[in-house]
Formats: structure tokens, C-alpha cells, sequence
């Protein structure tokens, strides 16, 4: 069992290696357009920060998050108003990020035990909020980092690491959510999800005798659950018909269905700069968390 203290420490990590990258940066820089429609660096980063800071609102002050959500007009467009609105110059955006991202870890660690939060739509443990930050420092890292492709420092932020698995496992847990989430009924039968991985381990998730089957690299089925790669582009295998249509409403995050990234160019080579999971993986089952 993953617990919170471990979660918290990868989050840690993946939020100073954003940092990191983010920090090198000039001010230019920061207005740069990101692979997300509309959105800069500058808004990956605010929506970062926003985010904490309503997670910790949940967390210290749950009927002040409950009104503040209640009030809010337009659930489609929030996200953009958000991370626009906490758009300030670079040096006090990342002084703000620093500071939610640490009063945030500091107010899960006070939740009592047993005690769910409530977010969009839903309610989650202390543990489940740290991994749904864990998913999305990685995935608006990823934007990022691919806004420069000429970069060093970039380019190895996007290299996968083992805090992936952190990501894989909220993306198996909200297979059912992805259906609700785009209006259909969850899925009747199971699902086993199978991912290699750089290392040469295989992370496995569900029982081994679903029907619904997800097999590949753990990197393609992270930039799938968040969004970031449209399937045609990702060397995913899914075998029956609820996986395949699941691999077309993936999603890991709560709210809205999220606008779909589209396919890219076919003529193009596939970007060789990521380490592919070429090896033969081990199999190393882990509890699910």
C-alpha cells in the first residue's frame, strides 16, 4: 500500500523538477504558447498554483469550498478563468506556486484519518488528492517541457521516471469516471491494464482474466489518461470493446470532459528523444493503492 508520506515525497520531486525547468527560464519565456490551446507556460503554472490552493481550501475549510465551487457560473471555462486569473509576473508566480504547494502538503498531513475532501464533482481521501497532484504537476510538465524542444533541460524532463506509476494508478482508478464523466454508462466488465516500463518491470492493475484488456508502454497510457497524446499516436493494445472505446474518453482528472488533443501529423518520425520500453519487462505486481 502506497501511503501519503510517499506520495507527498514524489510529489516533492516532480514539482522541483518543474521548478527547475520553469525557473531557467526569461520572462519571454514564460508568455510562450504551450501545446494546450490558449494556455503559456505562464498559465500552466498559475493553473498549478490555483489548483493547490483550492485543494487546500478543501482540505483546511471544506463548507468554504463547497460555497466557493457553488458559486461558480460557468463550470466549462473555469479551469482557463482560473490559471488567467492568477497570471502575475514570473518571479511572484513561482514565489505563490512554492508556497501553496508547501501549505497544501502540510494541511493533508493534518486531515484526520478515515476523512474524505470534497472536489469537483466528487470526494477523495488525503492520499487520493496528493496522487491527483502527482498527476497533474506531471502532465502540465509535460507541456512545458515540450513548448522547448531545443532545450537540454527540457528534454529530460519529460524522460519517464518511476513516479509515473503514481499516475498510471489514478488513471486505472478512473476508468469508470471517464464514462460517467463523457455521459455514458461505466464499463459492465473489468478491466486489466498491463504497462511496460523503462526499467523493464511491468505494472499491473485488475484482474488477470478481464476481458477488457489495456497493454503497452506505462509513458503512452500516462500521456493518454491526461490527455497530452491523441491514441492514434501511442502504441497502446486494447482488446475488447469497452477498452477500445474507453481509450477514446480516457480521463484522470475531475470536471468536464477536456478538449482531446488531435492526432499528429503521420508523416512526421515519432519523437525518439523519449526512451521507448523496448526490454522485457518483469513482472512486478504492487497492491493497488
Amino acid at each position: 500500500m502506497v501511503t501519503l508520506a510517499e506520495v507527498l515525497a514524489d510529489l516533492r520531486e516532480e514539482s522541483g523538477e518543474l521548478d527547475r525547468l520553469v525557473s531557467a527560464l526569461d520572462d519571454k519565456a514564460w508568455s510562450r504558447p504551450t501545446p494546450a490551446k490558449g494556455w503559456t507556460v505562464a498559465h500552466q503554472i498559475a493553473h498549478l498554483h490555483w489548483t493547490d490552493t483550492v485543494a487546500t481550501l478543501a482540505a483546511t475549510d471544506p463548507a468554504a469550498f463547497i460555497e466557493r465551487m457553488s458559486a461558480i457560473e460557468d463550470p466549462f471555462t473555469m479551469v482557463d478563468r482560473a490559471a488567467a486569473d492568477n497570471i502575475v509576473p514570473p518571479e511572484d508566480l513561482l514565489r505563490r506556486w512554492r508556497e501553496g504547494r508547501d501549505a497544501l502538503a502540510e494541511a493533508l498531513g493534518e486531515v484526520p484519518p478515515g476523512e474524505k475532501l470534497p472536489w469537483f464533482g466528487t470526494a477523495m481521501s488525503p492520499l487520493s488528492t496528493a496522487t491527483g497532484r502527482m498527476m497533474e504537476t506531471w502532465a502540465h510538465g509535460q507541456d512545458v517541457a515540450e513548448t522547448f524542444p531545443d532545450r537540454e533541460d527540457a528534454q529530460d524532463h519529460r524522460r519517464p521516471t518511476r513516479r509515473l506509476r503514481h499516475v498510471a494508478n489514478i488513471g486505472f482508478r478512473t476508468i469508470g469516471h471517464s464514462f460517467l464523466s463523457h455521459g455514458k454508462n461505466p464499463p459492465e466488465q473489468p478491466f486489466r491494464v498491463e504497462l511496460s516500463t523503462v526499467d523493464g518491470d511491468l505494472w499491473t492493475f485488475g484482474p488477470e482474466d478481464a476481458a477488457n484488456r489495456i497493454t503497452g508502454p506505462a509513458l503512452d497510457f500516462c500521456l493518454l489518461v491526461t490527455q497530452r497524446r491523441n491514441p492514434a499516436d501511442l502504441a497502446l493494445q486494447a482488446t475488447g470493446d469497452e477498452a477500445r472505446e474507453w481509450t477514446t474518453l480516457a480521463q484522470a482528472f475531475a470536471g468536464p470532459p477536456g478538449d482531446k488533443r488531435q492526432p499528429r501529423d503521420t508523416r512526421q518520425p515519432r519523437d525518439t528523444r523519449q526512451p521507448q520500453d523496448t526490454r522485457q519487462p518483469r513482472d512486478r505486481r504492487e497492491p493497488r493503492q
